[in-house]
């Protein structure tokens, strides 16, 4: 088929673009206002991207259009989508894309509030180092593994669970489209409150995911009470996980490092050493996670997992350290909700207790703009020395309860935590060019931070060269 993907530069976009050109299909894509990574990745892709929004993108012999999320985009007003429906060719969402065709595959879902794309990341490196041609669809960018999206010839299929919705006219949770034959669960906290104004209606669909999984599937779940409210839904076989002593598998003797070493605890006694170079108790959780739905299932070996384990990289925009001589650190963190932002924070201040952090923000995402979410502002930056904050992006400003620049400021400043507002990358450069040299600098946002991830990096090393 022909499949035109209008919104490329989304992360699960280009993934299941790299997906559908595995399996077989000829592909295209299109977008705007883009920023890296993805815009950097999606330009070596090695298939037709063109980034305006024109209905001459779209191939003579189109099949399907696939149209994404973003409010950016337009939606049905995007003249791809007025021209692929004159022509008579299909329109549809990358979820049910995915769910229609994975339909034959064992599906894995990777689903929670957080964790999901690093873990959806690692299990699908474990099992390639492991020699498991295992599909894979991933919402970010690992530099261990050769692109986002991957078909595999084996029959799992590894699928990063986004709760998010199918698109602005479905309300289903994307994850809802998967059919999952197991499940990796790694949290459930309130996220997303301009589609999930309550608690209630946000675990609802992760309460019938659990329903959906058939009776010989595997649920590997963390210990958490939120969690375990709705375990009762699965038939599924269940194991828990957790950092702490659990029912199930946890972390032992923990060590922190430049490499982190400590003992995996399964069931009956069960212990394993590892090893990884990822920063942060989040992570070990992650990798806690991860091994109990390997070994439980058995798709590797204990050395084969700890082999891979050790050389994971990440992915990107997951605590990235940018600079290379300078001797403050300058470390990219994904800050798309509280707990994402709260996690990057504590895990610099595990790593680096006695450097001041500063923290350069951007309230990026619909949920750091709605007012209802104006409290996060109270506590997420604890810890933190200093804080710079961007102003938020227009897009979709009016169709959600939206806060304010000087609200958010307002907030900020309220903690009693040195802050300021930078509305431009010369103002932030500026705001950054006279430290002492002992602090680390946290850029945190899931939007393009002002193009600061790539100009600051240089500027850092230049400064602050060892």
């Amino acid at each position: 088929m022909r499949i035109h993907f209008t919104g490329i530069a989304g992360a699960g976009m280009s993934a299941v673009a790299l997906m559908m050109r595995d399996a077989g299909h000829q592909v295209s894509g299109s977008d705007e206002d883009v920023f890296p990574p993805m815009s950097t990745y999606v330009a070596g892709l090695g298939f037709p991207v063109v980034y305006r929004f024109d209905a001459a993108n779209l191939p003579a012999d189109l099949d399907i259009l696939v149209l994404g999320t973003s409010a950016k985009l337009g939606g049905e007003d995007n003249p791809e989508v007025a021209a692929a429906r004159a022509r008579g060719a299909r329109i549809t969402t990358f979820a049910e894309l995915v769910g229609e065709v994975t339909a034959g595959r064992i599906n894995t879902a990777v689903a929670g509030s957080f964790g999901k794309s690093t873990c959806t990341a690692l299990l699908a490196h474990v099992l390639r180092q492991a020699g498991v041609d295992a599909g894979w669809m991933i919402g970010a960018i690992s530099p261990s593994l050769p692109a986002t999206g991957h078909w595999g010839a084996a029959p799992d299929m590894v699928l990063e669970g986004d709760e998010y919705v199918v698109s602005q006219s479905d309300p289903r949770s994307k994850f809802a489209l998967y059919h999952p034959d197991h499940l990796l669960l790694t949290s459930l906290i309130h996220d997303h409150v301009n589609v999930f104004p309550t608690f209630a209606e946000y675990e609802a669909p992760f309460r019938a995911l659990l329903r959906g999984l058939p009776a010989q599937g595997v649920a590997v779940m963390r210990e958490h009470p939120a969690i375990r409210a709705v375990a009762h839904e699965t038939r599924a076989r269940i194991a828990w996980y957790d950092t702490q002593p659990c029912d199930g598998w946890f972390s032992r003797d923990v060590v922190y490092g430049e490499t982190t070493r400590f003992t995996l605890v399964g069931p009956g006694g069960r212990e394993l050493a590892l090893t990884t170079t990822l920063l942060g108790a989040h992570n070990i959780e992650n990798i806690v996670g991860v091994s109990a739905y390997l070994l439980e299932r058995g798709l590797v070996s204990e050395g084969a997992l700890a082999a891979a384990l050790a050389d994971f990289a990440g992915i990107r925009r997951r605590l990235d350290r940018l600079t290379t001589t300078s001797r403050i650190p300058l470390i990219e963190g994904f800050g798309s909700s509280y707990e994402k932002a709260r996690s990057a924070i504590e895990a610099l201040k595990l790593h680096y207790p006695h450097r001041p952090l500063t923290v350069v923000f951007e309230p990026h995402t619909f949920s750091w703009r709605s007012r209802d979410a104006l409290s996060w502002y109270d506590t997420v930056f604890e810890g933190a020395s200093r804080v710079l904050v961007i102003p938020p992006p227009e897009h979709g400003a009016a169709s959600h309860h939206q806060s304010g620049y000087d609200e958010i400021l307002a907030r900020v400043a309220a903690t009693g935590i040195p802050s300021q507002g930078v509305r431009t990358a010369e103002a932030a450069t500026a705001a950054l060019s006279g430290l002492k040299g002992d602090e680390i600098v946290l850029l945190l946002s899931s939007g393009p931070l002002l193009g600061l991830p790539d100009s600051l990096p240089a500027v850092f090393d230049r400064l602050y060269g060892a």
